[in-house]
């Protein structure tokens, strides 16, 4: 048996986003920015993708913008709007554990003479919004906090900081990573406060690089990439019509039956907390009920380094992450970890096993039990 554990790197793609961007690649394959009926009927995926990108956001077509992926996204966001508002002030402010896109977005920022608060969090992963609260000022003008942490799951509490927020300014932009939060959640920016949104395809069982960003039509954003001027001047550069297809398709099938999808999600991370529970030597990090995540949980082992147990399980045909997969490939100790305050001797003995709609119950099961079989072995050469 194959078991696929690390959705949260990347999803497979659905059947019917493969065949259409195969169809767009190779029969509808016009410049968007032609005059010609190829360009046209190129236009029309586009048209169709913020369509649907837009009607399930619930906001305006003209607000949906095509990015390379989850990481230009989360730049274009950031330093974007810091560089369009930075007359406002020059103060921004983001949590301790945010993907790397938007650390080194932060701190590229504050080379260029911007101050950043980094906010710390509890034990799940969570801000203190009184934190926030305190760390606001007359020159704060954005603040980006990650929807869902791709690590250990921690789910922000995206409306009470949108109203803390603009209760104290409402001028001051708030921006989410909503990277691993789309397609397992239903978010509707404009109610919940967000002015800028960031989503990536490659989660969604849609295709690598492909991503959106909504702005809200008020917000100021400079662009980032400079070229001939598509897409109003926000993002040039001859769009990505097969993957503005395929993420199109990718969140209209997403939120088909969302509501059975994410109940069955939490009844199998339910149960293979559960199990793993029992298996001696073994941590739960963060929440572990419906306040977190559907599809991610993050596991430390005793005694067992994850890099070690990743290819064990790998020779077993299970696949799983030691952490963020869009830090590079290098083993590094893990920024998230540490602001949650796992313990020193489990830093680098922790595992995500992260979901998607497609996994079953049989494939846990079959984790679960190579779990069983291999950390005693792995355990016999601890560290000492």
């Amino acid at each position: 048996m194959e078991c696929y554990l690390d959705n949260s790197a990347t999803t497979k793609c659905f059947e019917e986003v493969k065949n259409l961007v195969a169809d767009v690649m190779t029969k509808d394959y016009g410049n968007p920015s032609s005059m010609h009926r190829k360009g046209v009927e190129a236009e029309k995926f586009m048209k169709q993708a913020k369509e649907i990108i837009a009607a399930n956001l619930k906001v305006n077509e003209k607000e949906i913008f095509f990015t390379s992926g989850g990481t230009e996204s989360n730049n274009l966001a950031i330093i974007g709007a810091a560089m369009a508002n930075m007359r406002a002030g020059k103060h921004l402010i983001t949590s301790a554990i945010e993907h790397p896109s938007v650390m080194n977005a932060m701190k590229y920022l504050e080379e260029q003479g911007f101050l950043v608060t980094y906010l710390p969090v509890d034990h799940n992963g969570i801000i203190d919004l009184e934190k926030l609260k305190e760390a606001l000022c007359d020159e704060t003008i954005l603040v980006s906090i990650m929807y869902v942490n791709n690590e250990i799951g921690a789910a922000s509490p995206v409306e009470e900081t949108a109203q803390l927020i603009k209760k104290f300014n409402p001028n001051i932009l708030y921006h989410v990573d909503a990277i691993q939060a789309f397609g397992k959640y239903r978010i509707l920016p404009k109610r919940q406060g967000i002015d800028m949104l960031s989503i990536s395809g490659h989660k969604i069982n849609g295709p690598k690089g492909v991503g959106v960003l909504y702005v809200n039509e008020k917000v100021k954003i400079r662009p980032i990439i400079f070229g001939g001027g598509q897409q109003k001047g926000v993002r040039s550069g001859t769009e990505n019509v097969p993957g503005v297809a395929g993420i199109g398709l990718a969140v209209q099938l997403s939120y088909c039956d969302f509501n059975e999808k994410i109940e069955c999600l939490y009844e199998l991370k339910q149960y293979f907390i559960e199990e793993i529970g029992k298996i001696e030597g073994t941590t739960i990090n963060g929440k572990t009920d419906r306040k977190s995540a559907p599809h991610i949980i993050s596991v430390s082992f005793d005694d067992v380094k994850s890099e070690v147990l990743l290819h064990a399980l790998e020779s077993k045909c299970i696949y799983v992450s030691a952490g963020s997969a869009c830090a590079s490939n290098k083993p590094a100790v893990s920024q998230t970890l540490k602001a949650i305050g796992v313990k020193k001797e489990l830093l680098d003995s922790t595992v995500r096993f992260s979901f998607s709609f497609e996994t079953t119950k049989e494939e846990l099961t079959y984790c679960l039990e190579a779990l069983k079989e291999i950390l005693p072995k792995l355990r016999l050469y601890k560290r000492h």
